[in-house]
């Protein structure tokens, strides 16, 4: 994050395109909460939305699988592709519990995620990476920070959630998003993990509170190639790669409205 003022999510929020970004994605929620099928069947919505999502995330780390196929399995152990699609599921399930916590204590969520997503109790799950450790994050090529510049940076996002931001989810959203992918802060599934505390983001902050706005559906329909440029634009700090950022992230969500919206369609005809 390359802003020095007092609140740097209200700053990025200013942006050149970042406001039009907000009220899109505003717009298009508000849309899909509208919806007729909304008020009696909401919970099925979000149960798919999760499922969607998984997939979705799980597609973004290298494991592409059809959703009907995510659907079927039962076994997510078997392989990498398995492992990661099964970490996806179990992140999706796990999100919406951790709510109250996120507020107060954020890196004590984003462990309890990484915990949830590796599945296994082994010496560097649930922790920060430690120097020397290797990390394991398909898709992200960039420059890995060292241990101690991620912790550094860590305590930091840390502080901007505690101290709460006047800015619009969808800005706060983007850069946890954004930070995360950055970072890789722990040895595996940080990708899994960053998308997941997004779409936390999005719920907490009210935008998105029946989690229905699966934004990971968006971000793997958009492309792993778009995904990684948008993010290369929030490395580079730039006032215009930030926004590029947050409208990509933006994009994301409104795509994962659509997605939700023909749910509704389904479950209105019947065929869902």
């Amino acid at each position: 994050m390359s802003t020095h003022a007092a609140d740097p999510l209200t700053a990025l929020a200013a942006l050149p395109g970042v406001p039009d970004a907000v009220d899109s994605v505003r717009k298009a929620v508000d849309r899909v909460y509208g919806h007729r099928v909304m008020r009696r069947r909401s919970n099925e919505v979000s149960s798919e939305a999760a499922l969607r999502g998984a997939r979705a995330s799980a597609a973004l780390s290298g494991a592409d699988w059809a959703l009907e196929e995510v659907r079927r399995r039962s076994d997510f152990g078997s392989d990498t592709e398995a492992r990661t699609v099964g970490a996806a599921l179990r992140l999706g399930a796990e999100t919406g519990q951790l709510l109250s916590i996120w507020r107060q204590s954020p890196l004590r969520v984003l462990a309890r995620l990484h915990l949830v997503a590796a599945g296994d109790a082994g010496d560097s799950v649930g922790r920060p990476r430690q120097s020397g450790e290797e990390v394991d994050e398909p898709l992200i090529e960039a420059p890995l920070p060292d241990a101690t510049e991620v912790a550094a940076r860590l305590e930091g996002l840390s502080q901007l959630i505690v101290t709460g931001s006047s800015a619009p989810a969808l800005v706060t959203g983007a850069v946890v998003h954004g930070e995360l992918l950055a970072l890789r802060p722990f040895t595996s599934y940080s990708g899994l993990v960053a998308r997941a505390a997004e779409r936390l983001v999005l719920i907490g902050s009210g935008l998105d509170p029946k989690a229905i706005c699966p934004s990971e559906v968006g971000h793997a329909e958009l492309g792993r190639a778009a995904y990684v440029a948008a993010f290369e634009g929030y490395l580079s700090g730039t006032p215009e790669g930030m926004a590029q950022w947050i409208a990509h992230c933006g994009k994301a969500v409104e795509l994962g409205v659509r997605e939700s919206t023909a749910v509704c369609e389904a479950l209105q005809r019947g065929a869902a």
